[in-house]
């Protein structure tokens, strides 16, 4: 069944713009470090050869408009430069059932939307891939404001949410975009730790930077219910019944260790691992985030 998700119009709303803005200014060493300082890096080359047009935005240095255009359609463009937008960023967006709990899909498409606009702030190409079982979809980076629209528009769009129980169409989104940039890979991670390992070493293969956000519920991480309870996989539809406080503390060491395990998984390939509760508001998870990454520059 099709899940209902927020539109675009929500994705782009002024609450969670002002909220992306804030961030932006509460963490401007560490966008510079990790999206603006990736231009001092020789991946594309430093060709200040003209690219292409993109649309107007405040802030932009007058003299790169083009006014032959404005006179024909009445409309402000610059000239965009290959310097410009010699960062790739792709948001590798886990679209599979056991994402539709509760507030998890939710929270992964405003979380690309989030950082998504903060690259497209930053003059960065950005690109957006979803998956299942398989590539659900898959845009190339680019950093025109049409290509903007139509990044929001797939994280809006209502979707069939397929299972997906291993970690190998990672190794087919891998090869897609080998062209070195950043990859920020969202998911609940429920594939088998070693295949999901061989294919964070894939990505590294290309040189890309990466970040790795794991979205888990309430539920998932601590188990805050009482009395009896009944877990059903989304997944495979198998249910059991228990007791809560039967299991909450073997439950909780066993989540906590499987996270401080892919923690350590990205730590030994250079992957930035970060956390994110579904319900915590993302302004405070980001800005969280952003405060210990802050530390690294």
């Amino acid at each position: 069944m099709s899940t209902s998700l927020v539109s675009p119009q929500q994705l782009t709303s002024a609450d969670l713009l002002g909220a992306t803005d804030d961030l932006e200014l509460i963490a401007d060493r560490v966008v510079e470090g990790f999206m603006h300082g990736l231009h001092q890096s020789p991946f594309v080359g430093f060709s200040v050869e003209f690219a292409s047009h993109r649309e107007y935005m405040p802030g932009d240095d007058l003299k790169h408009i083009n006014w032959r255009l404005f006179g024909r359609h009445e409309k402000l463009f610059v000239k965009e430069y290959d310097a410009e937008t010699n960062v790739e960023v792709q948001f590798i967006v886990d679209a599979s059932r056991s994402m539709t709990a509760e507030r998890k899909w939710s929270c992964a498409a405003m979380l690309a939307a989030s950082l998504g606009h903060l690259a497209f702030r930053q003059r960065d190409a950005i690109g957006l891939t979803l998956f299942a079982d398989k590539i659900l979809t898959h845009l190339r980076p680019r950093g025109t404001a049409d290509h903007r629209m139509e990044f929001l528009h797939q994280l809006a769009q209502s979707r069939e949410h397929p299972i997906c129980d291993h970690p190998r169409v990672l190794h087919e989104i891998a090869e897609l975009s080998p062209r070195r940039g950043l990859k920020v890979l969202i998911s609940d991670f429920y594939f088998p730790q070693e295949r999901l390992a061989d294919a964070l070493a894939h990505f590294r293969h290309y040189g890309h930077e990466m970040i790795v956000f794991h979205v888990l519920t309430p539920l998932e991480s601590s188990m805050p219910v009482s009395g009896p309870v009944r877990f059903r996989d989304i997944e495979t539809g198998e249910e059991i019944v228990t007791q809560a406080e039967a299991i909450r503390d073997e439950f909780v060491a066993a989540v906590d260790q499987w996270q401080a395990e892919l923690k350590t998984r990205c730590q030994l390939h250079e992957i930035d691992y970060v956390t994110i509760n579904a319900v915590t508001p993302l302004p405070t998870a980001l800005r969280d985030y952003f405060r210990v990454r802050s530390e690294l520059f």
